[in-house]
């Protein structure tokens, strides 16, 4: 068994099959660790084209399921047809020091196989936010340093869309977008009349709308989150791993858990100590630049684990910050509403993607309630025969009812941005050990009340538009917020300038360790309200090509 490599990778999911491809291609003997077992494209799909009535319980969870997911089954994906993609949290506990939903898929590719593929560029609204308001520590970045990478991103992962042109956010790199239905084209040009801030656009999704470098177009079927056996939505399984697979340069091992960063006498990074899931053996694998992907929370609790003389707080963690301003996005809150209008209008197949409102709060103009803002993600379609099935009739009328659709609805969602706070944070937990003996980690975040502040105008914001836009039966709906439960973990091994407040700097390098990157959520200073897998992809494509150039001049 081979053990020295030039890089290892620690995670195969989106940001970790990313640097795979990178690094592979520049030529580096290229390690990728995965502590779940092997997923291959289409092969390993068993539920892509199974037919409804081919799932077994009515695809809802069972009593046993419940029992060992407790909380993957609360995900909105949870069913008979995807569990296989998520991890039982019986054999994988953490510790909720408050309400926290750890939404997890341990295998190779990870949450790419189940990611909604929202893909939005960042502004320098976004990156100049924290040094602006005081918040947090300012982006070692800006926008220019990022944008060439973004389209780098784009280019290979295939985005199809719409451009606003929109300063808060950047047009991009887009396939043709996906044609909206006749209730949002209605909704677009109301808001284009009502209101001169707030536009409705097809929303930026990587979901291809035309073949694109040996992968298919989407076909309309919406069942994403079983796997695409077409290849329409972008994954790791589907198109960095095997373009890093093609180079030659590539050993992919499942079944590895990360166990910590293994050290030499100087405390240089040399190589990562994984146990093998299955034998429960401890093996060091060695390399030259380590990159470490294996999602926000993991990556840091990997950091935590490796003790050493010269590391005695946790890898890179001269600045004590290792662990805190742990962030995730909010949402559950928003308006639903119906339209009889445009009863002649229908729409063809099931479009995966969505209608998007861009940020509009904070701006141009100030609120006086809440800092940063939020956006919309919208969802339409008609009533049909499901929502009438629970309702009691018989006869040949009621039969007859049922075979026609009903009036538009509309479900608006918004997703708002949470501030960097100190006191949210995770740790190690040294005395609850999982079945490898690992620590398992305590997670203890909670919104703050800028975020409760923003709900209050997320909910209403909604409702307002609606309203205006001519909708009836518009119910505006606040849930609780639950963090987590976004599934947009960032933060706790963020990037900065100085090394006393930070642990990655501007290339996402460890600023106590000059051989190893963190390119995954850990890295990020604040969350914007855009959806933050774009803006991991074009970090660790960056952060890669950086790593290649100095590994070539001796100086890493």
């Amino acid at each position: 068994m081979t053990t020295s490599f030039d890089a290892i990778v620690v995670g195969s999911g989106i940001s970790g099959g990313w640097a795979a491809k990178e690094l592979c291609e520049a030529g580096l003997k290229t390690l990728v660790l995965e502590r779940g077992r092997n997923v291959e494209h289409v092969k390993d799909y068993p539920t892509a084209m199974l037919d409804p009535w081919q799932l077994p319980y009515g695809n809802r969870a069972t009593q046993q399921d419940l029992v060992d997911y407790p909380v993957q089954s609360t995900l909105y994906l949870f069913g008979q047809d995807v569990k296989h993609f998520l991890v039982k949290d019986v054999d994988h506990p953490y510790n909720a020091v408050k309400d926290f939903r750890w939404y997890r898929g341990y295998h190779v590719g990870g949450r790419s196989l189940l990611w909604s593929r929202h893909c939005f560029r960042w502004s320098d609204l976004d990156f100049s936010a924290n040094q602006r308001e005081g918040v947090g520590i300012d982006w070692p970045i800006r926008y220019k340093d990022i944008e060439p990478w973004y389209d780098h991103v784009e280019e290979f992962i295939g985005v199809s869309g719409e451009n606003a042109g929109l300063p808060q956010l950047p047009d991009a790199k887009l396939q043709p977008p996906f044609e909206m239905n006749a209730i949002e084209l209605h909704f677009r040009e109301q808001l284009k009349t009502k209101f001169a801030d707030r536009h409705l656009i097809s929303s930026r999704h990587a979901v291809l709308s035309q073949p694109h470098k040996g992968r298919g177009a989407c076909q309309g079927r919406n069942l994403c989150h079983r796997g695409c056996p077409y290849g329409a939505y972008f994954s790791s399984n589907s198109s960095t791993l095997p373009a890093a697979a093609a180079t030659g340069n590539m050993t992919l091992r499942p079944h590895s858990i990360a166990h910590s960063i293994v050290t030499d006498a100087n405390g240089r990074a040399t190589g990562i100590r994984v146990i093998d899931a299955e034998t429960h053996e401890k093996i060091d694998f060695s390399a030259k630049v380590l990159f470490l992907n294996a999602s926000a929370l993991n990556t840091t609790a990997l950091l935590m684990n490796s003790k050493s003389p010269h590391h005695p707080n946790g890898f890179a963690n001269s600045s004590g910050v290792l662990g805190h301003y742990l962030m995730d996005h909010q949402a559950s809150v928003g308006a639903t509403a119906i339209h009889s209008g445009y009863q002649d209008k229908y729409y063809k197949g099931r479009r995966s993607t969505s209608v998007y409102i861009p940020r509009f709060r904070n701006v141009s103009e100030k609120h006086t309630d809440f800092a940063r803002g939020f956006a919309y993600e919208v969802y339409t379609g008609r009533a049909m025969w499901s929502d009438l099935a629970a309702q009691p009739g018989m006869g040949a009328e009621f039969k007859d009812g049922l075979t026609k659709p009903g009036p538009w609805t509309l479900y608006m969602e918004a997703f708002g941005e949470c501030l960097p706070r100190h006191e949210n944070k995770v740790s190690l937990n040294y005395d609850k050990l999982d079945k490898w003996g690992m620590p398992t980690l305590d997670i203890d975040m909670s919104y703050g009340p800028n975020e409760a502040a923003m709900r209050k105008d997320m909910q209403a914001s909604a409702v307002e538009m609606l309203k205006a836009a001519g909708f009836e039966n518009v119910e505006g709906f606040d849930r609780g917020g639950h963090p987590g439960e976004v599934i947009h973990e960032m933060g706790t091994a963020r990037m900065g300038a100085d090394p006393k407040q930070s642990v990655l700097n501007a290339r996402n390098q460890c600023h106590d360790a000059s051989n190893v990157f963190v390119t995954d959520g850990a890295c990020m200073d604040s969350t914007a309200c855009q959806n933050p897998s774009l803006t991991y992809m074009a970090l660790t494509a960056r952060a890669c090509a950086f790593a290649v150039e100095h590994l070539k001049r001796g100086d890493l």
